[in-house]
């Protein structure tokens, strides 16, 4: 190995130097997908968070705090159409403008290898939930089509996973353009793949970005629905 061999930021492209320790003589360290810059741009959740959104308290008011919940996953858990059926969801990284961007070149525009930059947080976060399936949010046919790639499926096959891709989607309007009532009012979106047998397992939703949670949470009511045991899920922004 050339220890002085640069290698480029996966998203600015500039070079990265890496760091040369006693510890990188006599190990293969893990290549690092971001230089210093952008890797010091994304903000990672810390602190007191909502029990089941992963929401920071620090950047809410009192007012939209109850307990151990967000105002909007009260809102969700006494709605007894939907109480119960996700149980966490965890996210890595603060939605900011740096992160919009980053996801806006890997979901949108197609830069398929951004999905190296959160492959070991993943790896790291599998490990300590210990599911026993792990499957992403499907796209429309016609969405996979425009974008592709599944933004999800793609960091676990990075990671080294095999997905359980037993959810289809029913084509629909972005779910970006919809408010947030509209998107908590929506026929379900997802079908359940044939054959697929999930009693008292426990499953593991990989999407990108928790917005409302209403993605999520109508496919953890499908799933809860077909007997799975409980449904967390694992996103990058929250």
């Amino acid at each position: 190995m050339n220890l002085f061999q640069n290698d480029r930021c996966l998203y600015c492209h500039a070079f990265i130097v890496p760091t040369v320790s006693w510890g990188s003589l006599f190990s293969k360290e893990t290549e690092d997908p971001l230089c210093l810059t952008c890797k010091g741009k994304l903000e990672k959740i810390a602190g007191e968070t909502c029990r089941i959104c992963s929401r920071p308290f620090h950047l809410l008011d009192e007012q939209y705090r109850d307990g151990d919940l967000c105002h909007d996953c009260t809102r969700w858990e006494e709605d007894l159409e939907w109480q119960g059926y996700l149980e966490k969801n965890h996210s890595l990284y603060l939605y900011n403008e740096f992160l919009k961007e980053l996801i806006a070149s890997y979901k949108f525009r197609g830069d398929y290898v951004l999905a190296k930059v959160f492959v070991e947080y993943f790896k790291k976060k599998i490990a300590t939930i210990i599911p026993d399936l792990l499957v992403p949010i499907p796209l429309s046919d016609e969405r996979l089509y425009e974008r592709g790639f599944n933004q999800a499926a793609a960091v676990l096959t990075l990671a080294g996973y095999s997905a359980a891709e037993i959810l289809t989607r029913i084509h629909s309007e972005k779910q970006s353009k919809k408010s947030r009532e509209e998107r908590i009012h929506l026929t379900q979106v997802f079908q359940l793949v044939s054959n697929s047998e999930l009693t008292g397992k426990r499953i593991l939703l990989i999407d990108d970005i928790y917005t409302t949670g209403s993605t999520l949470r109508h496919a953890a009511k499908l799933l809860k629905g077909a007997g799975a045991e409980s449904i967390q899920a694992l996103t990058i922004a929250r």
